[in-house]
């Protein structure tokens, strides 16, 4: 007897690396203690939100207790909210958004689910340079889109613009790429961008359903060393761009995000429109009322990036002690380094036994390489280091 539709069942056996190691860990930790355990499997912010956080909790007690405090609000979010962030993203991406292209969402992932459901067709595909964030697949997946994943150039991971372009098809409805990525942690430049913003263009000068530059862009406030992240409105009309705040204010669980679109995209008004009432009709209805009062509150701060850089300094000493090839990462919590040995599972297993967690390439359509998150204390990486150079010795013996 088959309870779940194909389509699911598929997704179910292919189920989520990041959430299986997430799951182990929770076994390993109770079996050994939390502190014998070096979690680098999830990308959950810990860093606590900004100080202002606990002022803006009092004063959205007080709003709660009022008639409707916390009942429905409109389904493209608080009118308030998205006229500031319509302020905030014209001035981040040099366009004149208004809070008409704006639609807040049930987080990044509500925003990208929401515009697929509004623009795929059955059969329409989706590219995405990879490594790629596993879950896009589904999101496309779930009303018939097919997700190609074309292999990003190594070791600095910028997208193949070549293979790209020779992966549209007719049916290509969306390129959405992902920078600071999860899981490499590059920055794409202004000049890659730039041409794939121009390649964008030529494809619709012959189309009469667009091809849409997707931004996904929850990592925007994390670049290091002065990287810049560059601006993706002002490269085509046909772009969006999407975001949250669960890392930039440390707020995942409130599940507040955002789309937003160029103004001189055609007929975006019916694209607002379209996917403000897939926002309601897929039942997110409207993100949560409380989420959104608080990033308003708050949304001029953010977390101190400064911590997440000396995590990153830490776990790359680990890393070098260990003999392990990696690409410094300019953005995001993650590494992504070479797995010793070449097999990337093989290595990952060899991690666990030393109980330290990891997720597999393979998990991002990259096999050959792991992720690490460093969203943990530094002692945490600092104590790892014999677990990583103990699972090399395991895979390669001598050296890498």
């Amino acid at each position: 007897m088959r309870v779940v539709s194909e389509g699911v069942g598929r997704q179910m056996a292919g189920a989520s690396w990041i959430r299986r190691m997430f799951e182990k860990g929770l076994e390993l930790k109770q079996q050994y203690g939390a502190e014998n355990v070096f979690d680098f499997s999830l990308g959950n912010p810990d860093i606590p939100p900004p100080a202002a956080a606990r002022e803006a909790l009092l004063g959205l007690a007080e709003e709660a207790l009022r008639p409707l405090g916390l009942g429905y609000c409109p389904n493209a979010g608080l009118p308030v909210f998205r006229e500031a962030l319509a302020q905030r993203l014209a001035r981040q991406q040099g366009v004149a958004v208004t809070s008409g292209q704006v639609v807040v969402t049930c987080g990044a992932a509500g925003a990208l689910t929401s515009f697929f459901r509004a623009v795929i067709e059955p059969g329409d595909e989706v590219l995405c340079p990879a490594p790629y964030f596993v879950e896009y697949g589904a999101y496309c997946g779930h009303f018939g889109g097919v997700l190609r994943p074309v292999p990003a150039r190594a070791p600095d991971f910028q997208p193949d613009l070549e293979a790209m372009e020779a992966a549209v098809t007719d049916r290509t409805r969306a390129i959405i790429i992902n920078s600071p990525n999860n899981p490499t942690g590059c920055v794409y430049g202004r000049a890659t961008l730039e041409r794939l913003g121009a390649l964008v263009d030529r494809v619709n000068a012959t189309r009469e359903r667009p091809l849409f530059l997707v931004s996904d862009e929850p990592y925007r406030f994390l670049a290091y060393d002065g990287v810049e992240v560059p601006p993706v409105l002002p490269l085509t009309p046909f772009s969006l761009v999407l975001g949250s705040f669960s890392k930039s204010l440390s707020l995942a669980g409130e599940r507040v995000g955002y789309l937003a679109a160029n103004p001189a995209m055609p007929e975006v008004a019916t694209l607002m429109g379209a996917v403000t009432m897939t926002n309601r009709t897929l039942g997110f209805v409207n993100a949560p009322v409380l989420g959104q009062r608080l990033a308003l509150a708050l949304l001029d701060t953010g977390v101190d990036v400064g911590v997440y850089d000396r995590r990153r300094q830490a776990m790359a000493r680990v890393l070098d002690a260990a003999g392990i090839r990696y690409a410094m990462p300019q953005g995001a919590f993650y590494f992504f380094p070479e797995a010793p040995g070449g097999d990337d599972q093989a290595f990952v297993r060899a991690l666990l036994g030393h109980h330290v967690l990891a997720v597999p390439g393979a998990g991002f359509g990259f096999p050959g390489h792991f992720r690490l998150t460093f969203c943990v204390e530094e002692s945490v990486i600092e104590r790892s280091a014999a677990g990583f150079a103990a699972a090399v010795r395991d895979v390669c013996g001598g050296g890498v």
